[in-house]
């Protein structure tokens, strides 16, 4: 993933940039750029919410 930077001059050019740069990332983009930031906060050996429901 490449890292981008842009400094706005104000909060709407900052808020219209970012719904551009979402709307231009592709689902799959969108999907790594979650699990990236899942990883970094959470770390690697996280549970997968999923496997645990159920289990009591």
């Amino acid at each position: 993933m490449e890292r981008v930077y842009h400094k706005a001059k104000n909060h709407q050019e900052a808020e219209d940039w970012d719904m551009d740069q979402h709307l231009r990332m592709t689902p799959e983009e969108r999907q790594s750029a979650a699990k990236e930031l899942r990883r970094r906060v959470y770390g690697d050996k996280t549970v997968d919410v999923r496997a645990s429901i159920g289990r009591k």
